[in-house]
C-alpha cells in the first residue's frame, strides 16, 4: 500500500481491519494526527478524536498489514511537531487551521 503524505495537524481517516471470530471487518477511525514518530517500517502516528465528548487517542503503525487505506480529509497548518496541547482543548479550540 502506498502511504499518503501525512503531516502533523492533518485530519485523516484510517481504515483498520479487525478480526472478530471468523469475520474480518474494516473500521474507519477519523481524527487529527497529533504525533508522528519513528522511521522506515517502524513509523507510527497518533490520531486523536473526540467521541461522545471524551478525547480518544490511538497509535497506528503505518506499515501494518491491518491498515487497508489512509485518506487525508484536510491538511492542517501547524508550527509544532507534536500537538499535545490539543488534549486540553474542547470544541472550536480543538480545530487546526487549514493549509
Amino acid at each position: 500500500m502506498k502511504l499518503p503524505d501525512l503531516k502533523v495537524g492533518d485530519l485523516v481517516t484510517i481504515y483498520y481491519k479487525t478480526v472478530e471470530g471468523d469475520k474480518t471487518r474494516v473500521h474507519p477511525y477519523q481524527g487529527i494526527v497529533i504525533n508522528r514518530r519513528g522511521s522506515g517500517k517502524s513509523e507510527m502516528v497518533t490520531v486523536r478524536k473526540i467521541s461522545g465528548g471524551i478525547g480518544v487517542e490511538r497509535i497506528f503503525p503505518l506499515h501494518s498489514p491491518l491498515i487497508s487505506k489512509i485518506v487525508v480529509k484536510k491538511r492542517g497548518k501547524t508550527r509544532r511537531a507534536k500537538l499535545y496541547y490539543l488534549r486540553e482543548r474542547r470544541g472550536k479550540r480543538f480545530a487546526v487551521k487549514e493549509r
